[in-house]
């Protein structure tokens, strides 16, 4: 596999030479040609994400009524609300922008806790992405698209055997 794209390269001498697209979660390779059942997927997808959205949104709500039950004070009643947006927020934000370009590791290991605080976001961020295409397409369509310019140019750059070729005399 190639670290920059995520293809994977197919050895030159296999019958189905060149690069193979990166498969994505819930589509596998069906997002190249919007086959086998393509639509449907990204259906349930968003259907999916939506629900685990209004899922997330009710567990939250119990929480909040779980701090008013508690009775701990607006103060931390606030805290908690402005906690859970600002987190959802950037939780969207970054999950977002996942889709077109691919994150850097060591600040998602950085991110990786607020992004838990901010589930909403990334879920609502994904059910959005599902609505136009699978999530993370576009990302993966340029860069198979790059491999195989890629590979074209290297498997028609030279043709025979350059000792063997006429020289003028």
């Amino acid at each position: 596999m190639s670290d920059e794209s995520g293809t994977q390269d197919i050895p030159a001498g296999s019958p189905e030479g060149g690069p193979r697209p990166e498969p994505i979660r819930f589509f596998g390779t069906t997002w190249v040609d919007h086959d086998n059942g393509y639509a449907l997927r990204r259906a349930g997808v968003a259907a999916g994400s939506l629900a685990a959205t209004v899922a997330s949104c009710l567990i939250l709500r119990f929480a909040y009524e779980g701090l008013q039950i508690a009775d701990t004070g607006s103060f931390v009643t606030v805290l908690v609300i402005a906690m859970f947006a600002i987190c959802s927020a950037l939780a969207f934000r970054n999950t977002w922008d996942g889709f077109g370009r691919r994150p850097d590791p060591d600040r998602q290991a950085s991110l990786r806790g607020l992004l838990a605080i901010g589930f909403v976001g990334s879920l609502l961020a994904y059910f959005l992405r599902s609505l136009t295409e699978a999530p993370g397409e576009k990302l993966h369509r340029q860069e198979y698209e790059s491999a195989r310019r890629q590979h074209e140019k290297r498997s028609t750059r030279r043709t025979g055997n350059p000792s063997k070729k006429k020289r003028p005399r």
